[in-house]
C-alpha cells in the first residue's frame, strides 16, 4: 500500500525492517529511492528532530562512489526519514547467511571498499558509529572485482547518532550499538571517534574470513567484556601480513589503530598475497552447529540434543533483499563498571581450530563427556540393581536381615 512521504517522495514497498524504523522502495523526482522511515516513537523525540536537522549539511554533503548517498532528509508531521540512493543488489549479510565465509580475496575488496568510504565520511566530520554487514550494500550491476566481489557501498549514515540522545538514552552511562562490533572505548563510556569505525571494520574483515566474529557469542554482557579484556587470536591460514594488519585495527587503544585511507591503502598493496586463495576451513570455538564426528566409544550412547545457533538476519535497504522485522540490529545496555571490566592482564579470545578438530573444553567436548558419563552412570545402575536383584534371591529362604550401610548408589549428575 502506498503512502506519502512528505510533498515529494512516495513510498511503495517495504523492503525490511530494523531497530530504528522500516525501510520502503519509494519514488522521488528524480526515479526509485530507498526511504528509512524512523519508528513514530523517535519521530516524536523532538531532541532527535532537532538533531536530525542539524545533521542535515553534514549527511547530504557526504558524496563518494563507496557511500550510499543521502539525498533528502523528511520531517512531515509523524514522519521523520532519509530518502537514499536505491542500491540494486543485497547486502553483505545476507551473503554471509549464504555462503558463511568468503574467499580472501573478495573479503580484501570489499573491506578495502568500504575503508574508502569511511575515509570520505571522516574526512567530513562524520563517524559512522554501526558498521557491520547489515549495512554494508554490494551494487550487483557493478563490475566484479577481486573474488568475484561486487561493489560494497556502506549506508546507514547518521542513524546511530540520531538514536542514541539524551532523550533517548536517559543517560550518558549507555551504550547504544550492535555489540558484535562495538570498540572497546565505547564500552568504556568514552565518546565515539573515527577509530570506532575502524575497529567496526576490521571485526567484519575476520568475520567475513572466519565466519564468526572475534569477541562475539552469548549474553551481550560477556561479548563486550571480551571487547575489552581479551585478545584476538590468529586466524590459520592467511598471510602474516593481512593478520597483523587485522590485530593492528582491533587494538585496544584508538590511536593505534590505522585511518581508514591508510587501511585501504594496505589492503589493496595486500590483494596480491590473496588471490586465488580459498575460503578459510576453520570451526568456531563453541560451534555447535552440524553433526559432532563418533569416536569409536562414542557409538554406544545416544545424541544430547544441542541448541541451534542463532541466525543473523538481514536488513535490507535494497530490493530482492530478506526481510526479518524481529531482529534488533542494537543493544542499549548500561556501561559495565571497572570492577566488571577487570579481568587481570589481557585474556586470550577462544581460538579458532581446523575444521572437524574437537578443542578441550568446547561445548561440543562437553557433551561427549556427559555423554560418556552417562553411559558410565547408566551401567553402574545396571550392576548396582543386578548386585541387589541378586542378593534378594539368596535371601529368601532366610530370616529377614538389614542391608549394608552402603547400598547401591545413585547414578551421577
Amino acid at each position: 500500500m502506498a503512502r506519502k512521504i512528505g510533498s515529494r517522495y512516495t513510498a511503495h514497498q517495504i523492503l525490511g525492517r530494523g531497530s530504528a524504523g522500516t525501510v520502503w522502495l519509494g519514488e522521488g523526482p528524480d526515479g526509485p529511492v530507498a526511504v528509512k522511515l524512523l519508528r513514530e516513537d523517535l519521530a516524536a523525540d523532538q531532541e532527535l528532530v532537532g538533531r536530525f536537522v542539524q545533521e542535515r549539511t553534514a549527511l547530504l554533503g557526504l558524496d563518494h562512489p563507496r557511500v550510499v548517498a543521502v539525498r533528502d532528509l523528511v520531517v512531515d508531521g509523524d514522519d521523520l526519514a532519509l530518502v537514499m540512493d536505491l542500491v540494486r543488489g543485497t547486502d553483505l549479510r545476507t551473503r554471509l547467511d549464504r555462503e558463511r565465509r568468503l574467499a580472501p580475496a573478495a573479503a580484501v575488496a570489499i573491506v578495502a571498499d568500504v575503508a574508502e568510504g569511511l575515509a570520505a565520511a571522516h574526512a567530513a566530520g562524520v563517524v559512522h558509529r554501526d558498521v557491520k554487514p547489515e549495512n554494508i550494500l554490494l551494487d550487483m550491476q557493478g563490475p566484479l572485482g577481486p573474488g568475484g566481489a561486487h561493489p560494497a557501498l556502506l549506508t546507514d549514515f547518521g542513524v546511530a547518532k540520531l538514536i542514541d540522545t539524551p532523550a533517548r538514552t536517559k543517560s550518558s552511562h549507555r551504550i547504544i550499538g550492535t555489540p558484535d562490533y562495538l570498540a572497546p572505548e565505547i564500552v568504556e563510556g568514552l565518546p565515539p571517534r573515527a577509530a570506532v569505525d575502524i575497529y567496526a571494520l576490521a571485526t567484519v574483515l575476520y568475520e567475513l574470513l572466519a565466519g564468526f566474529t572475534p569477541f562475539g557469542g552469548g549474553h551481550p554482557g560477556a561479548v563486550l567484556r571480551r571487547h575489552v579484556t581479551e585478545r584476538v587470536v590468529p586466524l590459520p591460514g592467511i598471510p602474516d601480513e593481512l593478520w597483523q594488519l587485522i590485530v593492528q585495527c582491533l587494538a585496544k587503544a584508538p590511536a593505534s589503530r590505522l585511518r581508514a585511507s591508510e587501511l585501504a591503502a594496505r589492503l589493496h598493496e595486500l590483494a596480491p598475497l590473496v588471490a586465488g586463495m580459498p575460503p578459510l576451513d576453520v570451526d568456531e570455538p563453541g560451534d555447535e552447529a552440524g553433526p559432532e564426528p563418533y569416536e569409536e566409544d562414542d557409538a554406544p550412547c545416544p545424541a544430547l540434543p544441542l541448541p541451534e545457533r542463532p541466525r543473523r538476519a538481514a536488513v535490507p535497504l535494497v530490493p530482492g533483499s530478506s526481510t526479518d522485522s524481529s531482529r534488533d540490529t542494537h543493544t542499549s545496555m548500561r556501561v559495565p563498571g571497572p570492577d566488571e571490566l577487570s579481568g587481570g592482564p589481557l585474556g586470550t579470545a577462544r581460538a579458532p581450530r581446523a575444521a572437524g578438530q574437537r578443542r578441550p573444553g568446547s561445548a561440543r567436548n562437553r557433551a561427549t563427556v556427559r555423554r560418556r558419563r552417562l553411559v558410565v552412570s547408566v551401567a553402574g545402575a545396571a550392576l548396582a540393581a543386578a548386585g541387589l536383584a541378586g542378593w534378594l534371591t539368596v535371601s529368601q529362604d532366610e530370616p529377614p536381615a538389614v542391608p549394608p550401610a552402603s547400598g547401591p548408589s545413585a547414578p551421577a549428575r
